[in-house]
């Protein structure tokens, strides 16, 4: 893929606005080929066999993302007076990339889902590449098969990228422990998030606390609140920055994945790159569907509870059980609260003790932008 030249200007003073934004994930993306480049050279090295994964994996990773992890992280790091012009700095940033990258792959083949950006998911990518190849064996388990170990491959070169970004040493040190504790917490969600559809009683009153804590850890917490603070403490940001970026980060990421959910049932598939309805399909026991089964008749609750997630799912049922969580309420609580969140993590970076007025200024468009209602 080509990417436009980068310049490596500093943002400008406007760094919220969305060409600005567009200017970050232009360095990111680069930061990533570059990378790329140099890893595929390894893979090829030990077989000529790996070119298809490494194609995959660049093609999964330069082929869109909004790279809101990489821009929090940048601008963790100017809220501590981390400079404009460091490079080093979008390469840290970068290898959240990968994580996100790693763990989208295997979500994906958890959720079963076909698409992903509106492409082929990895597992269906390499069901398809053993199809057309006429390879012998179960396509189904090769795809399988390959989906984890190229998000395993991620997870390890998104560890390689960050210790390697160039950055001052003992500033990455000091910061390991925080991007140490995101990964183990992104897991433990997705660990959460697979075990509620089987364990969790789906129609009790803990399934919205449930749901909550899946929102923190698989979504919330390594989507905004640890970028940033892995942000900041490599610019030498102290407890009281990290702090206050906490507050902010916390509510926020949780609006965030609650807008995600929405969008999961209620989205448009030409802005969400999936089809319509797709977190029913996949069976997600999202704070959405737990309020939802509160809210409604008994019998919509069961359906609800029977239907979500049946491998058998036909398009009208799809539409049907939207229309019993329309019907809930439950859609007009998730917009309260994403509201009331938001005006939560805005009046927690208000108050930040930020260095860089133009950091608190870009967080602001960052957050309304990872919030914004997209039907």
């Amino acid at each position: 893929m080509t990417l436009p030249a980068d310049t490596a200007a500093p943002l400008s003073e406007s760094a919220g606005n969305p060409v600005d934004r567009e200017r970050l994930r232009i360095r990111v993306n680069r930061a990533l080929a570059e990378f790329l480049d140099r890893q595929e050279v390894l893979l090829a090295e030990i077989s000529p066999q790996l070119l298809d994964a490494s194609g995959a994996l660049r093609d999964f990773l330069l082929d869109g993302g909004k790279r809101l992890r990489p821009a929090f992280c940048y601008w963790g790091w100017r809220g501590a007076g981390g400079s404009a012009e460091s490079a080093g700095i979008v390469t840290a940033a970068a290898a959240l990339e990968l994580l996100q990258a790693s763990a989208l792959i295997h979500d994906d083949l958890m959720d079963r889902s076909d698409t992903r950006r509106g492409l082929p998911s990895i597992h269906r990518r390499f069901e398809a590449l053993h199809r057309d190849g006429g390879w012998r064996g179960d396509r189904a388990q090769y795809g399988t098969a390959a989906a984890v170990l190229l998000g395993d491959m991620l997870l390890c070169w998104c560890d390689e990228l960050f210790l390697r970004c160039g950055l001052d040493a003992g500033a990455v040190l000091g910061a390991k422990p925080v991007f140490d504790v995101m990964r183990t917490e992104v897991m433990a969600g997705q660990y959460l998030d697979v075990l509620e559809p089987v364990a969790g009683d789906s129609m009790g009153d803990g399934a919205a606390r449930r749901a909550l804590a899946v929102v923190r850890y698989k979504s919330a917490k390594y989507t905004v609140e640890r970028p940033l603070q892995v942000g900041a403490l490599l610019a030498g940001g102290g407890p009281a920055l990290l702090e206050a970026y906490s507050a902010f980060g916390l509510p926020l990421g949780e609006a965030f994945q609650l807008r995600d959910d929405q969008l999961g049932v209620f989205g448009d598939p030409a802005v969400t790159g999936k089809p319509a309805g797709d977190d029913l399909r996949e069976g997600k026991r999202t704070l959405l569907v737990a309020l939802a089964m509160e809210s409604c008749p008994a019998a919509d609750a069961r359906l609800l509870d029977e239907r979500l997630g049946a491998p058998d799912l036909a398009p009208a049922e799809v539409d049907r059980l939207r229309e019993v969580i329309a019907r809930s309420g439950a859609a007009e609580r998730i917009e309260r609260r994403i509201d009331a969140l938001l005006a939560e993590a805005v009046a927690a970076l208000d108050a930040a003790p930020l260095r860089d007025e133009r950091a608190r200024h870009a967080l602001r468009e960052l957050a309304s932008a990872a919030t914004a209602r997209r039907y």
